[in-house]
């Protein structure tokens, strides 16, 4: 992957804000007001996330379950880029509270693990989700106790392999090589793109005592945001050194562009928009991507959730066993370039050679949400400029 007094105190302010405002819908969520009355072999899953996802669900998980379980159907309604998510999950509390349906039966958001530790999903174990025991433990626990993990993304280290034939192993070699190689690496403000937003994470953690990132990443402990000081003065120390001096890219599709044209070697990208570009050509077979160590980038898992109250549960567990299925697995390599949440030595060989270079058992954990923004502002303010 604490709050339940929290969402307690909301639930009641956000709960018409959620109804009046309501969430952008798939084409096939109009059909989600007859769900309880079709019984307990519908589930209704609901998407906090990109249309990327909502199309993973709606043209392929979603069919491929309901060809191999006849009889079931799945339902699915989306709020783009998870707008609401405040909303929705004081919806979700309210409903569990007052032992009321929230609507959704199985949940794909940011906010699982939010929900999990607030006891508002269904405590998951092998028992009921028998391929969690194919999932890294670490990866499991830090879904809380109803998180299902079931797939994964972290930020690589790209590099064009015509001017970079031996890239660099560990944040420490990295940092030298952007000073030794001035110009030929950057990456986007993190506020604009996750793939920035890790490097900078990443370098702020090199200066951090283990046990106050541990908190960092679980809560939000402003008072521990002076342990950055000495990674920000790093960051800042690299603007002669960046592509353009101090002036950064704005998300990270402006990084891959630079990336890709050549006016750049080197940059840290997401691991699903690397491998999908460079599964289409606009990534030239040239540059290749791996991870770095002492630290690693970040990256973590997506998380499934079951609502404790649920009455279709039954049917839900089944699409979440599903959904953890060797074949499943590989379709979302396939179809968003996510990492596999099982084993990779479960799945065929062409998927365990797309992520030969990248460790998807040990996805290292961002920030808690508010330290991220945090951070983000704190960037804005301490390092771009000459």
């Amino acid at each position: 992957m604490k709050i339940t007094t929290v969402l307690r105190s909301a639930a009641a302010v956000t709960a018409l804000a959620f109804a009046v405002t309501g969430c952008a819908q798939s084409s096939t969520a109009a059909k989600n007001n007859a769900a309880g009355d079709a019984g307990s072999k519908t589930v209704r899953v609901f998407i906090s996330g990109d249309t990327n996802i909502q199309n993973l669900w709606e043209k392929e998980l979603a069919p491929a379950f309901e060809k191999a379980n006849p009889g079931y159907k799945v339902q699915v309604q989306i709020d783009l880029h998870g707008e609401h998510d405040a909303q929705t999950l004081a919806k979700l509390t309210s409903s569990v509270e007052q032992k009321k349906d929230a609507d959704f039966d199985l949940v794909d958001g940011g906010f699982v693990a939010k929900a999990s530790g607030a006891g508002l999903l269904e405590p998951m174990d092998t028992g009921k989700v028998a391929a969690l025991g194919d999932v890294p433990a670490d990866v499991v626990k830090a879904g809380g106790t109803g998180g299902i993990p079931y797939r994964g993304s972290s930020v690589l280290l790209a590099y064009d392999t015509k001017s970079v034939p031996t890239p660099p192993k560990t944040l420490d070699d990295l940092l030298a090589w952007i000073k030794a190689n001035p110009g030929k690496f950057t990456y986007n403000s993190p506020k604009s793109g996750g793939s920035g937003a890790s490097f900078a994470a990443t370098v702020l953690d090199k200066y951090i005592p283990a046990d106050a990132r541990q908190k960092m990443t679980v809560g939000y402990e402003k008072d521990l945001e002076s342990t950055w000081d000495q990674g920000f003065d790093t960051l800042r120390s690299l603007n002669p050194y960046v592509y353009q001096k101090g002036v950064y890219p704005n998300g990270n599709k402006q990084t891959l562009e630079l990336l890709a044209s050549g006016q750049i070697s080197m940059a840290p990208v997401w691991s699903d928009q690397f491998i999908t570009g460079s599964a289409n050509g606009s990534i030239p077979a040239t540059v290749k991507a791996a991870q770095i160590s002492d630290p690693s980038f970040t990256g973590g898992a997506a998380y499934l959730g079951i609502p404790a109250n649920t009455p279709n549960k039954d049917a839900a567990l089944k699409l979440a066993n599903f959904v953890l299925e060797p074949e499943q697995q590989a379709e979302i390599v396939k179809e968003i370039s996510g990492y596999p949440a099982i084993s990779l030595d479960k799945l065929p060989a062409d998927v365990r050679e797309k992520f030969q270079n990248a460790d998807t058992n040990n996805l290292r954990k961002g920030y808690f949400d508010q330290m991220s923004k945090d951070m983000n502002n704190l960037w804005d303010q301490k390092v771009p400029g000459q």
